[in-house]
């Protein structure tokens, strides 16, 4: 209890005295001139001409982010186990099954439980999948009464408030609007999700919590942050999925909003089974290009979470011009699957423009890659997609997932799997 009240202490303090210093800019004729690095020349100044090439500067760009954003992820030799927690067919009024697992992470004498959530349309087996962390627990997602409630750390969507307690089951649908598992599951789609907490409590502990406990590694300014932990236990969930009959772990779609969208476009960036990346209003550290300086900056997000990314990290607050990667390159290293990127027009602080600027400024590579060209240089308007390997949107709103982001994700993953509607 005293280690919590100090933990509480801290952030409060922390977050008035950044407060008063940090003043957000929501102007566009403030947004200072900048060069971005292109993805498409080598360190050495040498033009990237062919795929092959793309293979070598892929690794250049994927080591920076390691090394100055997101951390180094360790190797993972460990092992897993999985057990069946509950099915049921009939699920959701009767169109879906669902299946609750335990998926163990041992290494050594250490473990580490995440449960997965999985609904399949009911008389289907080869479907795409999505698969995203969620905030609140898996019982959050859905209003069936008989989902489990985490007993891990659950926190709060702003994380003002640092608790340790167990989830209640007054949070049981807190997410359904954001998981509209219904719709998804009647378009043909399923849907795995897993709680953000069991991987990494979203709390700044000194990484004692969560996955980072697996590991005896001594910590340094380019060891991973939660960010990268979040992306891991993803990773460990497609392991899983990979041993699941009921799945096509070709067709996996790994989604996320707000710091989870940061988290699922590292995954797609690290892991490249995934088929496809959803980044929904992602922002700072996501798909929004740092060097505008626009809304949320590198220097607002490590001292308002400084357990996210890699300390190195922290160079660039107020230096964003020093930067060596931006966000663009972070899709161009999805190439050439496909990505979605998608702003709300009132998330200013996610700064939608550097979110599709990051599309427009990732085309190229997709461009060399056969994959097309992003149709698009100037913003849509709200509610008109721009449509590709790398597609986009602008909707009226807030922060927030809704069901018109998810029909736009659905569209466009049923185009791309060739999927009858």
């Amino acid at each position: 209890m005293k280690k919590l009240t100090l933990i509480l202490i801290f952030f409060i303090v922390h977050s008035c005295l950044f407060a008063q210093s940090f003043v957000a800019n929501y102007d566009e004729s403030k947004v200072p001139p900048y060069t971005l690095p292109d993805p498409l020349i080598f360190k050495d100044g040498k033009p990237v001409k062919s795929k092959k090439d793309w293979r070598k500067r892929r690794k250049e760009i994927f080591s920076l982010f390691e090394k100055e954003v997101f951390g180094y992820s360790p190797q993972w030799i460990g092992s897993t186990k999985s057990e069946i927690l509950s099915r049921k067919d009939g699920a959701l009024n009767g169109i879906a099954k669902r299946k609750e697992v335990r998926l163990e992470l041992v290494n050594g004498n250490k473990t580490i439980s995440l449960n997965i959530l999985i609904y399949l349309p009911k008389n289907s087996k080869d479907v795409p999948l999505f698969l995203g962390c969620n905030f609140n627990g898996n019982h959050a997602v859905s209003t069936e009464t008989d989902v489990l409630i985490p007993d891990s750390w659950v926190g709060n969507d702003k994380n003002l408030h640092i608790t340790d307690h167990r989830a209640n089951p007054e949070g049981r649908g807190k997410e359904a609007s954001r998981w509209p598992l219904k719709e998804i599951i009647s378009r043909g789609f399923g849907v795995a999700t897993v709680y953000y907490g069991d991987i990494d409590p979203d709390f700044d502990d000194g990484f004692n919590n969560g996955v980072h406990q697996l590991f005896d590694v001594k910590r340094d300014s380019t060891s991973w942050g939660s960010v990268a932990a979040w992306a891991w236990g993803l990773s460990r969930v497609m392991d899983y999925l990979e041993t699941d009959r009921e799945i096509n772990t070709g067709k996996v779609i790994v989604m996320g909003h707000s710091r989870l969208g940061k988290a699922a476009l590292w995954a797609g960036a690290a892991d490249e089974r995934f088929a496809m990346v959803v980044s929904n209003n992602s922002g700072c550290g996501g798909a929004a290009l740092s060097k505008r300086i626009f809304g949320e900056t590198v220097g607002s997000i490590n001292n308002a979470f400084p357990h996210w990314y890699c300390m190195n990290f922290r160079k660039y607050n107020q230096k964003e011009e020093l930067l060596p990667v931006d966000q663009h390159e972070l899709l161009s290293l999805i190439a050439p699957r496909p990505v979605y990127v998608a702003s709300a027009a009132e998330d200013a602080w996610a700064d939608p423009k550097g979110e599709f600027l990051s599309c427009v400024f990732a085309s190229p590579v997709y461009e060399l890659l056969g994959e097309g060209k992003f149709s698009a240089s100037d913003m849509p308007p709200l509610n008109t997609p721009v449509l590709g390997t790398i597609s986009y949107h602008v909707r009226p709103g807030k922060h927030d997932v809704t069901l018109y982001d998810w029909n736009c994700y659905m569209d466009f993953a049923s185009g791309y799997f060739k999927l009858k509607r």
